[in-house]
């Protein structure tokens, strides 16, 4: 029964991103960054001098940086959006529907579109490998799982930005956190601390984004601690935010204005 209420809960959720401007985030934004990879690597004049290696250092890695987590911000306070307009938080505090599912089903939402968003940047690399640099070959099958491990390790994040959306009715407030936030595991990640996966959410997107690529400390080699390391992190983290996204959530009131 339960299965059945969050898949009605998550059916509701995808009735009102139907005509949501989320869509225009999960393709515009990863193609906008692959095609800024072309852009850098015609401005190098240097080519693509380690083939699929380089294209995914210039792509890929530099998503996970910053874009990938702006880019979870703005699909958060996108899925939040309805509900803080009117009277539809008001409707949605004084529901039936349990504090703990409405959390879940926007943290799948929001993970979800995430994902998504992280494919279609997936596709545009291979796009661009073989299609305007010709590239022998495949995408490597280490970028595909560090492809796999990242969708996984967006959950956390998601979980995050989700409350953050929830909580401030601003659009744009969320988004400057998710900047900012990117900005300290960047650091982060140049200072090799890279234990900070299991506190910070927005070190866990970066720091799957460049397992194998060589870069902040990185070994070069997707390894099996890294995988397991970024794994652990984002299900602990998701569990941890999600309970307290549910706690908050319940102590939350109408709005009066």
């Amino acid at each position: 029964m339960k299965i059945i209420r969050y898949a009605e809960i998550l059916g509701a959720e995808v009735l009102k991103l139907k005509r949501s401007q989320v869509w225009a985030v999960v393709v515009v934004l990863p193609l906008v960054m692959a095609a800024l990879g072309v852009v850098n690597t015609a401005a190098s004049g240097a080519g693509l001098e380690d083939g699929w290696n380089t294209l995914w250092l210039r792509t890929t890695v530099f998503f996970g940086l910053f874009p990938l987590a702006l880019g979870v911000a703005v699909l958060a306070s996108l899925v939040w959006r309805p509900e803080h307009r009117g009277g539809n938080w008001n409707a949605l505090m004084a529901s039936a529907t349990p504090t703990g599912r409405i959390v879940v089903a926007k943290t799948v939402a929001v993970a979800a579109l995430g994902m998504a968003m992280l494919a279609v940047e997936l596709v545009a690399v291979v796009i661009l490998g073989k299609l305007v640099f010709g590239l022998p070959g495949m995408l490597p099958t280490q970028y595909v799982a560090v492809g796999a491990l990242t969708a996984i390790a967006v959950i956390p994040l998601a979980a995050l930005q989700s409350t953050l959306s929830m909580t401030m009715r601003s659009f744009a407030a969320p988004i400057a956190v998710a900047m900012v936030g990117a900005g300290v595991a960047v650091v982060a990640m140049t200072a090799e601390w890279h234990a900070a996966v299991f506190v910070f959410p927005y070190a866990v997107t970066t720091r799957a984004s460049q397992l194998a690529s060589g870069a902040f400390g990185d070994p070069g080699a997707l390894t099996t601690g890294a995988a397991t390391a970024v794994v652990t992190a984002a299900v602990l983290l998701t569990g941890v935010v999600v309970a307290a996204t549910t706690r908050l959530l319940d102590r939350r009131d109408v709005h009066t204005r």
